[in-house]
Protein backbone atom coordinates (compact mmCIF):
# COMPACT_ATOMS: atom_id res chain seq x y z
CA UNK A 1 0.00 0.00 0.00
CA UNK A 2 1.09 3.62 -1.18
CA UNK A 3 -0.30 6.98 1.10
CA UNK A 4 1.36 10.15 -1.04
CA UNK A 5 1.94 12.38 1.07
CA UNK A 6 3.02 15.07 -1.73
CA UNK A 7 3.52 15.25 -5.12
CA UNK A 8 7.10 14.40 -4.97
CA UNK A 9 7.17 11.67 -2.20
CA UNK A 10 5.17 8.66 -1.84
CA UNK A 11 5.92 6.93 1.92
CA UNK A 12 5.07 2.69 2.09
CA UNK A 13 2.94 2.25 4.64
CA UNK A 14 4.70 -0.94 5.07
CA UNK A 15 7.49 0.64 6.19
CA UNK A 16 6.07 1.78 8.98
CA UNK A 17 4.75 -1.61 10.41
CA UNK A 18 8.59 -2.59 9.53
CA UNK A 19 9.71 0.33 11.82
CA UNK A 20 7.24 -0.70 14.57
CA UNK A 21 8.57 -4.36 14.75
CA UNK A 22 12.04 -3.21 14.58
CA UNK A 23 11.69 -1.06 17.84
CA UNK A 24 9.45 -3.19 19.56
CA UNK A 25 11.83 -5.89 18.77
CA UNK A 26 15.56 -4.65 18.88
CA UNK A 27 16.16 -7.52 16.63
CA UNK A 28 16.14 -7.56 12.82
CA UNK A 29 15.73 -11.55 13.10
CA UNK A 30 12.85 -11.19 15.60
CA UNK A 31 11.07 -7.99 13.58
CA UNK A 32 11.31 -10.76 10.92
CA UNK A 33 9.52 -13.73 12.46
CA UNK A 34 6.85 -11.29 13.76
CA UNK A 35 6.12 -10.05 9.81
CA UNK A 36 6.68 -13.42 8.63
CA UNK A 37 9.32 -12.50 6.48
CA UNK A 38 13.17 -13.27 6.22
CA UNK A 39 16.12 -11.93 8.41
CA UNK A 40 17.24 -11.02 4.59
CA UNK A 41 14.12 -9.31 3.94
CA UNK A 42 13.93 -7.59 7.47
CA UNK A 43 17.87 -5.96 6.98
CA UNK A 44 16.79 -4.72 3.45
CA UNK A 45 14.22 -2.95 4.83
CA UNK A 46 16.36 -1.62 7.48
CA UNK A 47 18.61 -0.18 5.76
CA UNK A 48 15.39 1.64 3.76
CA UNK A 49 14.95 2.96 6.45
CA UNK A 50 18.01 4.52 7.38
CA UNK A 51 18.32 6.37 4.81
CA UNK A 52 15.05 7.65 4.57
CA UNK A 53 15.17 8.53 8.21
CA UNK A 54 19.15 9.76 7.81
CA UNK A 55 19.60 7.58 11.27
CA UNK A 56 21.02 4.08 11.93
CA UNK A 57 17.84 3.22 14.42
CA UNK A 58 19.42 0.32 15.95
CA UNK A 59 22.94 -0.25 16.37
CA UNK A 60 25.31 -3.66 17.54
CA UNK A 61 26.12 -3.45 20.93
CA UNK A 62 27.98 -7.00 21.73
CA UNK A 63 25.63 -9.37 20.69
CA UNK A 64 22.74 -7.25 20.78
CA UNK A 65 21.34 -3.97 18.96
CA UNK A 66 20.19 -1.12 21.04
CA UNK A 67 18.11 1.65 19.67
CA UNK A 68 19.73 5.04 18.92
CA UNK A 69 17.81 8.27 20.96
CA UNK A 70 16.18 8.96 17.51
CA UNK A 71 14.59 5.49 17.57
CA UNK A 72 13.50 5.48 21.30
CA UNK A 73 11.71 8.42 20.22
CA UNK A 74 10.34 7.23 17.37
CA UNK A 75 9.09 4.41 19.05
CA UNK A 76 5.61 5.17 20.38
CA UNK A 77 4.82 7.20 17.17
CA UNK A 78 5.35 4.43 15.22
CA UNK A 79 3.32 2.12 17.26
CA UNK A 80 0.46 5.06 17.29
CA UNK A 81 0.58 4.84 13.11
CA UNK A 82 0.40 1.18 13.15
CA UNK A 83 -2.76 0.80 15.32
CA UNK A 84 -4.06 4.35 13.31
CA UNK A 85 -3.41 1.80 10.39
CA UNK A 86 -5.03 -1.26 11.44
CA UNK A 87 -8.12 0.70 12.53
CA UNK A 88 -8.27 2.30 9.16
CA UNK A 89 -8.19 -0.56 7.07
CA UNK A 90 -10.41 -3.17 9.30
CA UNK A 91 -13.90 -3.84 8.25
CA UNK A 92 -16.27 -1.88 10.45
CA UNK A 93 -16.95 -2.28 14.10
CA UNK A 94 -21.00 -3.78 14.81
CA UNK A 95 -23.48 -1.43 15.18
CA UNK A 96 -25.54 -1.45 18.50
CA UNK A 97 -29.12 -0.65 17.62
CA UNK A 98 -30.15 1.39 20.62
CA UNK A 99 -27.13 3.93 19.51
CA UNK A 100 -28.76 4.02 16.38
CA UNK A 101 -30.19 7.93 15.61
CA UNK A 102 -31.82 8.96 12.69
CA UNK A 103 -34.59 8.64 10.10
CA UNK A 104 -34.80 5.59 7.04
CA UNK A 105 -36.42 6.31 4.44
CA UNK A 106 -38.45 3.58 2.44
CA UNK A 107 -40.40 3.30 -0.63
CA UNK A 108 -43.33 0.95 -0.91
CA UNK A 109 -46.72 0.51 -2.09
CA UNK A 110 -49.31 1.43 0.14
CA UNK A 111 -50.45 -1.73 1.27
CA UNK A 112 -46.97 -2.71 1.66
CA UNK A 113 -46.23 0.31 3.89
CA UNK A 114 -49.11 -0.39 5.73
CA UNK A 115 -48.08 -3.77 6.52
CA UNK A 116 -44.35 -3.44 7.33
CA UNK A 117 -44.82 -0.09 9.54
CA UNK A 118 -46.51 -1.58 12.57
CA UNK A 119 -43.83 -4.57 13.04
CA UNK A 120 -40.94 -2.13 12.58
CA UNK A 121 -42.34 -0.07 14.88
CA UNK A 122 -42.11 -2.42 17.40
CA UNK A 123 -38.89 -3.34 16.73
CA UNK A 124 -37.63 0.40 16.82
CA UNK A 125 -39.20 0.49 20.15
CA UNK A 126 -37.42 -2.71 21.68
CA UNK A 127 -33.94 -2.55 19.88
CA UNK A 128 -33.14 1.34 18.16
CA UNK A 129 -35.52 3.81 20.04
CA UNK A 130 -33.64 6.30 18.22
CA UNK A 131 -34.82 5.25 14.74
CA UNK A 132 -38.26 6.85 12.84
CA UNK A 133 -39.00 5.60 9.88
CA UNK A 134 -40.68 8.30 6.30
CA UNK A 135 -42.17 5.59 3.85
CA UNK A 136 -42.76 7.19 0.45
CA UNK A 137 -45.46 6.25 -1.94
CA UNK A 138 -44.05 4.53 -5.45
CA UNK A 139 -43.40 8.24 -7.00
CA UNK A 140 -39.81 8.27 -7.48
CA UNK A 141 -37.60 6.30 -9.96
CA UNK A 142 -36.03 3.98 -7.50
CA UNK A 143 -33.29 3.92 -9.33
CA UNK A 144 -32.02 7.26 -9.57
CA UNK A 145 -33.46 7.47 -5.82
CA UNK A 146 -31.39 4.67 -4.64
CA UNK A 147 -28.68 6.24 -6.30
CA UNK A 148 -28.45 9.92 -4.64
CA UNK A 149 -30.11 8.65 -1.12
CA UNK A 150 -33.36 10.14 -1.64
CA UNK A 151 -34.67 6.79 -0.44
CA UNK A 152 -32.79 4.03 1.90
CA UNK A 153 -34.45 0.81 0.81
CA UNK A 154 -37.29 0.25 -2.04
CA UNK A 155 -39.88 -3.08 -0.74
CA UNK A 156 -42.28 -4.38 -2.95
CA UNK A 157 -42.44 -5.15 -6.44
CA UNK A 158 -38.91 -4.88 -7.86
CA UNK A 159 -39.43 -4.77 -11.73
CA UNK A 160 -36.68 -2.07 -12.46
CA UNK A 161 -33.60 -3.55 -13.64
CA UNK A 162 -30.78 -1.74 -12.61
CA UNK A 163 -27.03 -3.31 -12.50
CA UNK A 164 -25.96 -1.27 -9.35
CA UNK A 165 -28.83 -1.94 -6.90
CA UNK A 166 -28.80 -4.70 -4.61
CA UNK A 167 -32.00 -7.07 -4.77
CA UNK A 168 -33.14 -9.58 -2.51
CA UNK A 169 -36.54 -11.76 -2.75
CA UNK A 170 -38.21 -11.77 0.44
CA UNK A 171 -41.36 -13.74 0.15
CA UNK A 172 -43.40 -15.19 -2.09
CA UNK A 173 -47.43 -14.59 -1.98
CA UNK A 174 -50.66 -15.78 -4.20
CA UNK A 175 -53.68 -13.53 -5.05
CA UNK A 176 -56.92 -14.31 -3.51
CA UNK A 177 -60.37 -12.73 -3.77
CA UNK A 178 -61.65 -10.24 -1.06
CA UNK A 179 -65.13 -9.23 -0.24
CA UNK A 180 -67.76 -8.31 2.24
CA UNK A 181 -68.84 -10.39 5.00
CA UNK A 182 -72.61 -12.09 2.97
CA UNK A 183 -71.65 -11.40 -0.39
CA UNK A 184 -73.22 -13.93 -3.22
CA UNK A 185 -69.65 -15.30 -3.93
CA UNK A 186 -69.60 -16.63 -0.01
CA UNK A 187 -72.49 -18.88 -1.10
CA UNK A 188 -71.27 -21.69 -2.01
CA UNK A 189 -67.95 -23.12 -4.38
CA UNK A 190 -66.05 -19.75 -6.30
CA UNK A 191 -65.82 -21.11 -9.82
CA UNK A 192 -64.12 -19.03 -12.82
CA UNK A 193 -67.77 -18.19 -14.47
CA UNK A 194 -69.06 -16.94 -11.22
CA UNK A 195 -65.69 -14.90 -10.09
CA UNK A 196 -65.55 -13.26 -13.90
CA UNK A 197 -69.29 -12.51 -13.47
CA UNK A 198 -68.73 -9.72 -10.25
CA UNK A 199 -67.94 -6.46 -10.46
CA UNK A 200 -64.42 -5.95 -9.84
CA UNK A 201 -62.10 -3.14 -8.25
CA UNK A 202 -58.98 -2.69 -9.75
CA UNK A 203 -55.37 -1.41 -8.18
CA UNK A 204 -52.85 0.18 -11.00
CA UNK A 205 -51.05 3.31 -10.49
CA UNK A 206 -50.79 3.56 -13.98
CA UNK A 207 -54.76 3.40 -14.38
CA UNK A 208 -54.62 0.08 -16.15
CA UNK A 209 -58.03 -2.30 -16.25
CA UNK A 210 -56.39 -5.64 -16.90
CA UNK A 211 -53.64 -7.86 -15.11
CA UNK A 212 -52.54 -11.62 -14.85
CA UNK A 213 -56.47 -12.37 -13.44
CA UNK A 214 -57.80 -11.23 -17.03
CA UNK A 215 -54.88 -13.31 -18.92
CA UNK A 216 -55.91 -16.36 -16.87
CA UNK A 217 -59.72 -15.60 -17.62
CA UNK A 218 -59.53 -15.51 -21.18
CA UNK A 219 -57.70 -18.62 -21.38
CA UNK A 220 -61.11 -19.71 -20.21
CA UNK A 221 -63.40 -17.92 -22.73
CA UNK A 222 -64.40 -15.49 -19.99
CA UNK A 223 -63.62 -11.71 -19.36
CA UNK A 224 -64.66 -10.13 -15.75
CA UNK A 225 -65.95 -6.09 -15.45
CA UNK A 226 -63.49 -3.85 -14.24
CA UNK A 227 -66.09 -0.90 -12.46
CA UNK A 228 -63.12 1.23 -11.46
CA UNK A 229 -59.54 1.35 -10.72
CA UNK A 230 -58.09 2.82 -7.88
CA UNK A 231 -54.36 3.99 -7.38
CA UNK A 232 -54.42 2.35 -3.85
CA UNK A 233 -54.97 -1.46 -2.68
CA UNK A 234 -56.15 0.19 0.73
CA UNK A 235 -58.83 2.22 -0.98
CA UNK A 236 -59.82 -0.80 -2.85
CA UNK A 237 -60.06 -3.10 0.21
CA UNK A 238 -62.02 -0.61 1.56
CA UNK A 239 -64.68 0.18 -1.50
CA UNK A 240 -64.45 -3.90 -1.30
CA UNK A 241 -65.55 -4.00 2.11
CA UNK A 242 -68.14 -1.39 2.19
CA UNK A 243 -70.08 -2.60 -1.76
CA UNK A 244 -70.20 -6.33 -4.07
CA UNK A 245 -66.98 -5.31 -5.36
CA UNK A 246 -64.20 -7.90 -5.55
CA UNK A 247 -60.67 -7.08 -5.06
CA UNK A 248 -57.07 -8.97 -5.03
CA UNK A 249 -55.52 -9.11 -2.06
CA UNK A 250 -52.24 -10.86 -1.17
CA UNK A 251 -51.79 -13.80 0.38
CA UNK A 252 -49.63 -16.21 2.15
CA UNK A 253 -48.80 -19.58 -0.17
CA UNK A 254 -50.57 -22.51 1.54
CA UNK A 255 -48.73 -24.14 4.06
CA UNK A 256 -46.82 -20.79 4.69
CA UNK A 257 -46.91 -18.65 7.56
CA UNK A 258 -49.35 -15.96 7.44
CA UNK A 259 -48.41 -13.05 5.44
CA UNK A 260 -48.81 -9.28 7.33
CA UNK A 261 -49.58 -7.83 3.81
CA UNK A 262 -52.89 -9.81 4.69
CA UNK A 263 -53.75 -8.24 8.27
CA UNK A 264 -55.59 -4.98 6.49
CA UNK A 265 -58.28 -7.22 4.45
CA UNK A 266 -58.94 -9.28 8.00
CA UNK A 267 -59.01 -5.88 10.00
CA UNK A 268 -62.13 -4.95 7.15
CA UNK A 269 -63.80 -8.00 7.87
CA UNK A 270 -63.50 -9.29 4.30
CA UNK A 271 -63.36 -12.92 3.74
CA UNK A 272 -60.53 -14.42 1.18
CA UNK A 273 -61.48 -16.88 -1.34
CA UNK A 274 -58.88 -19.15 -3.07
CA UNK A 275 -59.04 -18.42 -6.77
CA UNK A 276 -59.44 -21.41 -8.96
CA UNK A 277 -57.36 -19.97 -11.78
CA UNK A 278 -53.36 -20.74 -11.90
CA UNK A 279 -51.74 -17.22 -11.31
CA UNK A 280 -48.61 -16.40 -11.25
CA UNK A 281 -47.17 -15.89 -8.09
CA UNK A 282 -46.04 -12.09 -6.19
CA UNK A 283 -42.93 -11.87 -5.40
CA UNK A 284 -42.14 -9.12 -2.64
CA UNK A 285 -38.36 -8.44 -2.52
CA UNK A 286 -36.29 -5.14 -1.03
CA UNK A 287 -33.56 -3.09 -3.29
CA UNK A 288 -30.95 -0.72 -2.20
CA UNK A 289 -27.71 0.71 -3.41
CA UNK A 290 -24.51 -1.14 -3.09
CA UNK A 291 -22.81 2.04 -1.02
CA UNK A 292 -25.21 0.71 1.82
CA UNK A 293 -23.83 -3.19 1.96
CA UNK A 294 -21.88 -2.60 4.64
CA UNK A 295 -23.51 0.01 6.59
CA UNK A 296 -24.25 -1.71 10.34
CA UNK A 297 -27.40 1.22 10.47
CA UNK A 298 -28.84 -0.22 6.77
CA UNK A 299 -28.17 -3.59 7.75
CA UNK A 300 -30.29 -3.56 10.69
CA UNK A 301 -32.92 -1.76 8.51
CA UNK A 302 -32.88 -4.87 6.25
CA UNK A 303 -32.98 -7.26 9.05
CA UNK A 304 -36.00 -5.82 10.44
CA UNK A 305 -37.64 -5.49 7.00
CA UNK A 306 -36.95 -9.61 6.54
CA UNK A 307 -38.20 -10.31 10.11
CA UNK A 308 -41.53 -8.15 9.46
CA UNK A 309 -41.93 -10.22 6.05
CA UNK A 310 -40.24 -13.48 6.57
CA UNK A 311 -40.59 -14.05 10.44
CA UNK A 312 -38.11 -13.63 13.54
CA UNK A 313 -36.01 -16.94 12.66
CA UNK A 314 -34.64 -15.54 9.47
CA UNK A 315 -31.56 -13.06 9.83
CA UNK A 316 -28.38 -12.16 7.34
CA UNK A 317 -25.90 -9.46 7.79
CA UNK A 318 -26.63 -8.07 4.37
Amino acid sequence: MMLVSSPDTAIDANLAIALDALLAENSVTRAAARLHTSPAAMSRTLARLRRILQDPLLVRAGQTMVPTPRAQALREEAAAVVRSLGALLSPGASVDPAGLRGTFTLQAADLVGAALTPGLLRLAQSEAPGVSFRVRAEELEAGPALRDGRIDLEIGSIDHVDPETQVEELVSLRMVAAVRPGHPLTDGPLTPVRLAGAPHVAVSRRGRFTGPLDTALAEQNLQRRVSVVLPSHLAAMTLAARSDMVCLVPAALPGAASSPLTDDAKALGLHLLDIPLALPPLTIGMAWHPRHTADGAQQWLRRAVRRVLRGPTVERDT
